[in-house]
């Protein structure tokens, strides 16, 4: 019995125009955007190959005794674009293109965003978008009037007066529609790949495939999720007119807005400061240690040569050598200074930072809709545990660079001597950790549960809400 209600359950959707625009949507959104998609990939991977290549060009040694800016780039780290950004963008095109190391700290380079700035204020189109907005949406058309829709035509009472169980009744129209929309969705999604392949995307790699597969069925578990919230729709309410407004709020809410406010939300309840205003008070720092420095150091001078009002020239270079000894350990007691109060300031501000986007996090979770774009730009990498690998790594590489170049570069010296064997190679950049598929789902294990939880629970209020109506 159950088999023949599913069967004409989907042969009600695919006769009706709904099923004409799932088509269409299918057809054209789904390999359009992926092969769109890859091509700027393969830009987007020139682009950061030129960069790197220009970077190795410029000169990779450096000598401490020359006077080094603070604000002075002596090495970059480049960001490497990731080629499941092809399903979703992501985090890719609003992380800076590099990071640069300065004496001051770690300057940010211009994200990707900045030079194509308009076509990102439009927004941009991937397949996380479309599962995410697009067939949520359709999601919904073809559930809201399950059950609203026959008991307004009087069927549902007919349907009901033969014995049916209710439960038979009610996961037939969720199976049946399930399986509808589903079956276009794969087939264009599996057309996309073939494009995707012909294209030259190495979707075989042992780190590609296993992605691509979990993102397909975390999006058919979020599809799951808004034919839940059609269908609980669909029996509280008897008109479908109404229904399908009410379905189309709860979509604005669930998609549009709820995911945007938990940010919002998050920056008055802990608010914090930008990374430019941070440089931005290292600078200030920096300077204000130098005027210091600087005003002790004239004291010594002044004190050193009081004494020699008419040395000779030798004289004049011995006693440069000797006051160089002098200024020595104030100069390494103010570099330290400067260290420990740079320090302190990224502690503040990574903490205030990492509680802000916490609360975030929390508050916008209440939507199905976060916790996939969480799940999907983790495993297609461009989310943000590939935001705290590229940041952790440069991190990294500023502490090795001040290790090696930073900490022997000195202010103080009067007379500079340009000797080769005090040059200092600079480290080459490190390459970003690669997350496993394995701790990727560690990582989104509380979204992944998530989406479960909505669909278990809104398929279970649909459905004790349905055995309790008065048909």
């Amino acid at each position: 019995m159950l088999m023949t209600l599913i069967q004409k359950e989907m042969m009600h959707h695919i006769l009706s125009v709904r099923f004409v625009a799932l088509l269409l949507m299918c057809i054209l959104l789904i390999p359009i955007t992926l092969s769109i998609n890859y091509r700027h990939y393969q830009q987007n991977l020139v682009d950061y190959q030129e960069a790197v290549k220009l970077a190795n060009i410029e000169e990779t040694t450096i000598n401490p005794q020359m006077e080094l800016k603070p604000e002075l780039e002596v090495s970059k780290l480049f960001l490497k674009p990731s080629p499941l950004s092809v399903f979703a963008n992501g985090l890719g095109d609003a992380l800076p293109g590099y990071l640069g190391m300065t004496r001051n700290g770690i300057v940010q380079g211009a994200p990707s965003l900045v030079s194509d700035s308009l076509s990102y204020l439009l927004g941009h189109l991937d397949f996380l978008f479309l599962v995410g907005t697009v067939f949520s949406l359709l999601a919904l058309l073809f559930t809201f009037d399950a059950v609203a829709g026959e008991r307004e035509a009087g069927t549902l009472r007919i349907t009901l007066a033969n014995s049916l169980p209710r439960d038979l009744f009610l996961w037939s129209k969720l199976i049946g529609g399930y399986l509808v929309f589903v079956v276009p969705f794969l087939v264009s999604f599996l057309f996309g790949l073939l494009v995707l392949v012909w294209q030259g995307f190495p979707l075989g790699e042992p780190e590609i495939f296993p992605r691509v597969l979990s993102l397909t069925l975390v999006s058919l578990l979020y599809i799951g999720v808004f034919f839940a919230i059609g269908t609980v729709i669909s029996t509280y309410l008897d008109n479908s007119k109404t229904a399908l407004i009410i379905a189309f709020t709860v979509w604005v809410f669930a998609v549009l807005i709820t995911p945007r406010v938990g940010f919002i939300a998050a920056k008055f309840i802990a608010p914090t400061q930008t990374s430019q205003s941070v440089y931005l008070e290292k600078t200030a720092l920096r300077e204000n240690f130098n005027t210091e420095l600087e005003e002790r150091k004239k004291e010594i001078h002044q004190e050193f040569w009081k004494d020699r009002p008419q040395a000779s020239f030798e004289e004049q270079i011995a006693g440069g050598l000797e006051m160089d000894k002098q200024v020595q350990p104030l100069e390494e007691e103010f570099r330290q200074k400067f260290k420990d109060s740079a320090d302190e300031i990224d502690r503040r501000y990574k903490r205030d930072k990492a509680r802000q986007e916490g609360v975030g996090e929390t508050l916008s979770r209440i939507t199905p809709t976060s916790s996939l774009i969480y799940v999907a730009t983790n495993l297609t990498q461009t989310g943000k545990t590939k935001r705290n690998n590229y940041f952790q790594a440069g991190d990294r590489y500023y502490d090795a660079l001040d290790t090696d170049l930073f900490s022997k570069v000195l202010d103080y010296i009067s007379m500079r001597t340009m000797r080769p064997e005090d040059t200092v190679k600079i480290t080459q950049p490190p390459s970003l950790e690669t997350v496993t598929l394995g701790d990727t789902f560690r990582q989104s294990i509380v979204d992944v549960l998530l989406l479960c939880f909505f669909a278990v629970l809104l398929t279970t209020v649909a459905f004790l809400k349905f055995f309790r109506s008065d048909i």
